[in-house]
């Protein structure tokens, strides 16, 4: 058993007054074709330059989502903890936020791991034949109170978790370094 902690990183939606994000379009304006392919935990190639316009416009995080994919979306100083801690787990890919001139960056989990330990989770459903998704069958339906086997989880320090793209997972050591640097929109919970 490791000592390492991990969290799932999401957006924080009580940050009063926050904006929301709405998915990449091209500089056309017209959507990414594949706006699923940030989240399902494997390198991507360069999307190219990347516009994110507003669900709703309001107060800028450091760390959000889009609404739909979930996309996350990191400022340059959230970008930089990246960068530094897990540069060999993360693609960071430029893209212009409407209205900001700061640098944002749309942040890829490059790794997929395989450690949601189910007996520990609150509840997990899988996928079976009687849902209609044969190419999904053995994959988690839903999650509920995510737990990880640590001993499985290696080198890595930011994954997608085998089966469960919606989660976000990243190292203890690098959830510090996102709370020092005053990442706004950021929230935790240990896995």
């Amino acid at each position: 058993m490791t000592n390492r902690r991990f969290f799932r990183l999401d957006f924080d939606v009580y940050v009063t007054g926050r904006w929301y994000l709405d998915e990449p379009t091209n500089p056309e304006g017209q959507e990414v074709s594949d706006i699923w392919a940030f989240t399902e935990g494997k390198p991507v190639d360069a999307p190219g330059p990347l516009h994110i316009p507003f669900s709703r416009p309001g107060r800028p995080l450091d760390f959000d989502k889009t609404t739909v994919a979930g996309t996350p979306i990191a400022s340059a100083r959230v970008a930089a903890v990246f960068r530094e801690l897990a540069p060999n787990d993360v693609q960071l890919f430029p893209v212009k936020v409407e209205g900001q001139s700061e640098p944002y960056y749309l942040l890829n989990a490059a790794r997929t791991v395989r450690c949601i330990d189910d007996a520990a989770c609150e509840e997990v459903q899988l996928y079976t034949p009687e849902d209609g998704y044969p190419e999904r069958i053995g994959e988690y339906h839903s999650v509920s109170g995510l737990r990880i086997d640590k001993s499985k989880v290696g080198d890595a320090r930011v994954f997608r978790p085998w089966g469960w793209q919606p989660a976000l997972i990243v190292d203890g050591d690098i959830k510090e370094a996102l709370e020092r640097a005053g990442a706004v929109g950021a929230r935790f919970d240990e896995v």
